[in-house]
This record gives C-alpha cells, structure tokens and sequence, in this order.
C-alpha cells in the first residue's frame, strides 16, 4: 500500500520497553516482579467454579452494554459515596477500556489534560487516542508528592480534565483528602474534571484509608472513578472493571463504551455477581502489608533504597546508592544474573533520564516466591557479584 495507511496518532503512543525486557527473560526460570499480574491474593476457587457454571448454563451471548444488572447494584452496594446502579455505574472491559471509554467521551482534540509523573504509560496512550495533550506534573521523592505551585501552574484555559491513580502506580502514593481538596478547588477554578484510576483501593498499609475523589462534594459531579477487580480478586484475565460517574457523564461513557466493545464478557460478570451475593465478598480481607514489608526489607540488603509506599502492589527503589548504571542496564543485569527481573524506572517519564536512577519492584506475590528471591539475591551477594552498598 502507498502513501500513509497509519494514522498519525500511533506513532505518539507510549512504547513499552517492558516488552523487550519480557523477550529476554523469555524460556528462563525468571521471577517476575516487573509487571503487575497478581499472584497474591489467590483467584478465590468459588469464583471458578461459579464461572464454569454460568458458561454451562448458557451465559454465552451478548451481556446488556451497561452491564449485568445484579452485579452494578452490587458494586454500587459497596461504594463509599452512595451511587445509583441504573444511572452512575458502567461495568467496563477492565481497567484500561473504562480509561479509554471515560477519556474519548469528554476529551476533545487539543484539550490538556494533567497527569501525575511518573506515570503509567495507558495514561498518556489514552490522551493521545483522543487528540488531548498531556500535561505532567512531577511527584518528588522521597514521599512522591505533587507541588502545589507547579499544580496551579500547570492548569489553564485549554485544561480539561486531570487524571490520577491512587494508590499510585507506580510510586505506591496515596492522595490524602487535602490533596484532593487542592485538586477539586483547581478543577472548580478551571472547569475541570477528575478521572481517578481507583484499581488498587483495597491494599492501604499502617493504618491509612483510602480516600475516592467522589467523596469530595467538590468533585461528586466532576469525578469519573475506575474501578477493577483485576488486582484485588487476580482476575486480571477475565476483564472486569467498572465506571462510577453522575448520570451525564455516565450517559456520554457509556456511549462510547458501547461503540468501543459493545460490553464486557456475560459469563464472567454473572459469576462476580453470583460471588457478590456473599456478604463481603467485593471487599477482600487478604492485605499485602506482609509482602510489601519483605521485598522492601530484600532490597534494602541488596543497597537500594526503597520507600515503603501507602498503598498498592508496588515500590519505587532507588538505585544509586549500589551501582553507577542507569536502570535499564541495572535491571538487564539483575535479570541476567540472577533471574530476578524488576522494571526500569525510565519507562515511567516522559523524559527518560528523569527516571534513570529508578526501579519499579511488584510485590503482589506469594511470600514463598518472595524468600526465593531473597536467597537468589543472597547468594549473589555472597560470591561478590556486587549490588551492595556504596
């Protein structure tokens, strides 16, 4: 074919380097703590079970677009802001379509829109998809947060929306009630809306509590949360995730996500609704706290410097303080060597030296695999294969 079959915006798409990183630890006995699939908590069995039953008694065609009925009043049943089923809650194709779905029905090509950096790469992929121009404001280490003064600065006239994850991936951050407070006086300024990646709201450690942006009366009309159970249930494969926004702007989501997909798989969401019906279901028990403390502990020894974070399944380490290698080399290294594999920091900026001295640890795995990786990374110390401290 001549000429330019491919649109424009393709090339502006983020470009995962965790995919060449993939490829070469491919066919070797890696212990994977780059990437985010669970392996803690474990799929709860019932919910199999359930599942295999609803594809046997036919649950095999088109679900309605906006989603199994009994599993939206479920959801909606276990929200912290009282949310109507019918009208403000969509079941979405997991996590990255309800993204996508809520920023092409309110983005316009050349709308800004603020995100945090660094910052998960869907992020920028979905702005670009809809013709909006990210604008990142900077998370400082060590407590990854956001200043206030560039905040205000980066908000302006052509700013529609802001777009945050808490808890953060990929810092672990959780976005306490002022800063949101901060956040929806600069989107009441600005006219501006609050999409907020809430996946990981069930793993807060040392007592803290995680705060929706719906909860703020500021943001109750202005707010778009996505939810998932892909991480808190490790169904990541069977795409279950949810929109909670006001009937406007539901009514617009909705629209596109019914244009996009059509809807999400019947079977499995008749299986959650199912599994839902017991009392506590949607709000598992199990915490990472154990985990999170023993890879922060694991990496310490090794001479990084970790930060234990708020919440979610991962911590940012910094490297510098045991070698003098920018991340991308460290992290090859650490795979090659060890069979440990972590994801380089740079892959999370825009501009990748920024993030250079950095590595993203996923510890949302099973305690035995984590004490494999301690005594990998032991042994590697003991033949004085270097990563300790400077």
């Amino acid at each position: 074919m001549t000429g330019r079959p491919v649109a424009e915006r393709v090339g502006k798409l983020a470009r995962s380097g965790l995919f060449r990183l993939l490829a070469e630890g491919r066919g070797k006995e890696v212990i994977d703590l780059a990437l985010g699939i669970p392996a803690a908590p474990t799929t709860p069995p019932g919910l199999i079970e359930l599942a295999c039953a609803a594809l046997r008694e036919g649950h095999n065609q088109y679900e309605l677009p906006e989603g199994n009925a009994a599993l939206r009043q479920r959801i909606s049943a276990e929200l912290s802001v009282p949310t109507d089923p019918d009208t403000e809650l969509t079941i979405t194709v997991g996590a990255s379509e309800a993204l996508t779905s809520a920023v092409l029905a309110t983005i316009n090509p050349g709308d800004e829109v603020i995100v945090f950096e660094p910052v998960y790469e869907n992020f920028v992929s979905a702005i670009v998809l809809a013709g909006g121009v990210p604008r990142l404001v900077a998370m400082h280490a060590p407590d990854w947060r956001f200043d206030s003064t560039e905040l205000r600065a980066a908000f302006g006239p052509r700013t529609k929306a802001i777009v945050v994850c808490t808890p953060n991936n990929p810092t672990g951050h959780l976005l306490t009630r002022p800063e949101f407070a901060e956040i929806a006086r600069l989107c009441e300024q600005w006219n501006a809306l609050v999409i907020s990646d809430e996946i990981y709201a069930s793993y807060v450690y040392d007592g803290t509590r995680h705060v929706s942006a719906a909860e703020l009366p500021a943001l109750r009309e202005r707010s778009i949360v996505i939810g998932s159970l892909s991480k808190s249930h490790a169904v990541s494969g069977w795409r279950i995730g949810y929109l909670r926004a006001s009937p406007a702007l539901t009514h617009a989501m909705r629209r596109v996500h019914a244009a996009v997909c059509g809807g999400g798989p019947a079977p499995l969401q008749e299986a959650v609704a199912r599994a839902a019906a017991e009392p506590g279901f949607l709000r598992p028990t199990e915490n990472l706290g154990a985990q999170r403390d023993l890879v922060i502990s694991i990496f310490d020894e090794l001479g990084l410097r970790c930060l234990p974070p708020d919440g979610g399944c991962y911590t940012m380490a910094d490297i510098r303080a045991c070698t003098d290698e920018d991340c991308e080399s460290f992290a090859y290294r650490l795979l090659r060597e060890t069979g440990v594999m972590v994801a380089p920091g740079k892959f999370f900026y825009a501009t990748e030296a920024n993030g250079a001295h950095l590595v993203r640890i996923a510890f949302n795995r099973r305690l035995e695999t984590l004490d494999e990786v301690r005594q990998r990374l032991s042994v590697y110390q003991a033949e004085d294969h270097h990563f300790t401290a400077r």
